[in-house]
This record gives C-alpha cells, structure tokens and sequence, in this order.
C-alpha cells in the first residue's frame, strides 16, 4: 500500500506472528479508507465543511483497531507527549500564527515519536497500526502548515506539564483530545474565511 513520499507498508502473512488473516485484512481496510477520507481534503475545506473534520478524525477507528491487535498496546519505545490542555484565558490572548505554530509543533512531536516507535517495532498489525496512526497525524499537520496565515508562529507550550508513555492507547486518548480541542478552537476562528468559498 503506497502513502505519500512512495512509502510501503508491508504486512507479513506469517502463521504463528500472533495475529490472523482477519485481523491482517481489517487493518488493511482500515487504512486504505482513512487515506481516501484523509489525502483529499483541502485546508479551506477543513475549515469550512465540519464533515470533512469529522471524517478526517479516525481515532475511534484506531482505538479499536488497536484492540484487535494482540499486544499492540505496548510501544516498544517512549513516546513524548506534548501538553494538549487548553487554558482558555492564555488561549485566547495567542494570535492566530502562536496558536497555528503551537499545533504545528504538537503535531510534528508527536509523528516523530510514533516514527520512532515504528522502526523499533517488530515485524507485525503493531507496525501496521503505527502506520496507520502516523499517516493520521501527517495528514493533519499538512493541513495546519498549509493554512495561509502570515506572521511569527509559536512552538510547544513549555509551561504545560508533558509526559512520555509507552501506552499506545495514552497517545491516542491525548492525539483525540488535541482534535477535539485545541485544533478545534483553532478552526473556529478561521470560519469567516468560508464565505463565499465554494
């Protein structure tokens, strides 16, 4: 299966590799239906069209993926999870650029940690899953880069408490949080930019 950059996802069929044929083949539904969802969508169609964000946004569809992997839970590295906590009245005071870079950087650390996880990973649904979630991210952080707005950008919030966690359920539970939350509020306040936009 191809992603952007020609990358290869391989997923062995060995008996005995801990997981079946079944599983094999959800993955792969799986992850060939969020790459149609995920690669077509415009910035300003992220911003305009709240089907887009909800079709873009799979952590469910990962969640549950991960439970039909045996033993993909544990991460075979640390991954470090930026801070995904809003307070509201810092929030607001940021500009648009502070607020777009601080996703930005969010975002980026954390497919790095997934990317490195991935390659410690043995051969397995685990890598698949890794992939797939990665893939999720990259997608979201080519939609933030691309949003026209000028200006000096922010990096990570380095008053906000982080953690590193080898629980891959963790780094799901904070990368829906940062979706639902952050990245969400974000978007709002882009919405006078949809008028008119066909």
């Amino acid at each position: 299966m191809k992603y952007e950059n020609n990358a290869t996802v391989t997923v062995p069929l060995r008996a005995g590799a801990g997981y079946g044929f079944e599983q094999v083949l959800l993955l792969l539904l799986c992850m060939a239906a969020s790459e149609v969802r995920g690669v077509q969508a415009r910035p300003i169609d992220f911003v305009c069209d709240d089907q887009t964000r909800r079709d873009m946004n799979n952590v469910k569809e990962l969640e549950a993926a991960m439970g039909e992997c045996s033993g993909s839970s544990i991460l075979p590295a640390t991954i470090h999870l930026p801070c995904v906590r809003i307070h509201k009245a810092t929030w607001d005071k940021k500009s648009l650029q502070e607020k777009k870079g601080q996703i930005q950087m969010t975002l980026k650390t954390l497919g790095e940690g997934l990317q490195r996880a991935r390659a410690q990973a043995p051969p397995g649904c685990q890598v698949s899953l890794l992939e797939r979630i990665e893939h999720s991210v990259t997608n979201y952080l080519h939609i933030v880069t691309h949003l026209e707005i000028s200006g000096k950008e922010e990096g990570l919030d380095l008053t906000c408490h982080t953690q590193n966690t080898q629980d891959l359920g963790q780094v799901l539970l904070q990368y829906g949080r940062l979706l639902r939350g952050k990245l969400e509020w974000f978007v709002l306040e882009l919405r006078d930019r949809c008028q008119g936009d066909s």
